[in-house]
């Protein structure tokens, strides 16, 4: 079958969050098998999707994994498959995957970005657990749960500086949530063209810092929009690749726009 490397939330190649993406014909094969690949890609996340019979709620069926775990929701792999589906034709207009969170829609603009319709991340409002300071390496302003859907704990910087600066001890972060540890402050200087940055730390799921995180949007969309008094946003995840989110708060759905470069595609002989 055929396997393809995509770089999402970005317009060029080698920027962004690197997804593995599979099309498969039927049913997903077992477990381990679905684990080996996404150990093989060694990417953030693997995205694996098959075609659903037509008439029902969703139009294929589809799992992430990252090289360690299968998650319960990822946006960059969700974007890199829909730019897949679309840039190879088989599928047209705006897809519905059927997913561990739901039914997720992508939609396609002219302009070649993608919007996502993503479950609103419930924040809940939490005392500053014991040694995360010393773990991250900055003081928090204020910390939040992320619910089960993100599964992180979501940590308000100073400013934009502390969040760039970070430099966190991983494995001590690991303790704090069940994926890991988002970092966000406000942008210094909006005129720069985003309103937040972040970092995002998942030691929990084998990647000491992701790229750029489509789910943990879902949680920094309602928390700066509050803020901000904006419904709509742009945040710029500020990992070493770098890329942009455009947000837009929606009640309980958040949608997610970008963009997406196929950088590789191959044969997948296993």
């Amino acid at each position: 079958m055929r396997i393809r490397i995509v770089d999402a939330f970005t317009d060029r190649p080698f920027a962004g969050n690197p997804a593995g993406v599979l099309l498969l014909d039927d049913v997903f094969p077992d477990d381990d098998w679905l684990q080996n690949v996404a150990m093989e890609v060694n990417h953030a996340e693997t995205a694996f999707a098959h075609p659903l019979p037509e008439g029902g709620e969703a139009d294929w069926a589809l799992r992430w994994f990252t090289p360690v775990a299968e998650v319960a929701m990822c946006g960059h792999a969700t974007l890199a498959t829909a730019h897949v589906l679309h840039t190879t034709g088989a599928h047209e207009g705006p897809v519905r995957f059927a997913t561990r969170s739901g039914v997720l829609i992508a939609t396609p603009a002219p302009d070649g970005s993608v919007t996502l319709d993503f479950p609103t991340a419930p924040l809940t409002p939490v005392e500053v657990p014991a040694g995360v300071a010393e773990a991250l390496g900055a003081e928090p302003v204020a910390v939040f749960d992320t619910g089960p859907n993100v599964g992180d704990l979501l940590v308000e910087l100073a400013d934009e500086k502390t969040v760039l600066g970070l430099s966190p001890d991983h494995r001590a972060l690991g303790a704090y949530s069940s994926r890991g540890v988002i970092a966000t402050a406000r942008a210094d200087d909006p005129a720069r063209g985003y309103d937040f940055v972040s970092r995002c730390f998942f030691p929990n799921v084998g990647i000491d810092e992701d790229p750029v995180t489509g789910s943990a949007h879902t949680a920094l969309a309602p928390h700066w929009a509050a803020r901000l008094g904006r419904d709509d946003l742009t945040g710029l995840q500020a990992s070493r690749r770098t890329g942009l989110v455009r947000t837009g708060l929606r009640g309980e759905r958040t949608l997610l726009t970008g963009r997406a470069v196929t950088v590789i595609e191959g044969e997948l002989h296993a």
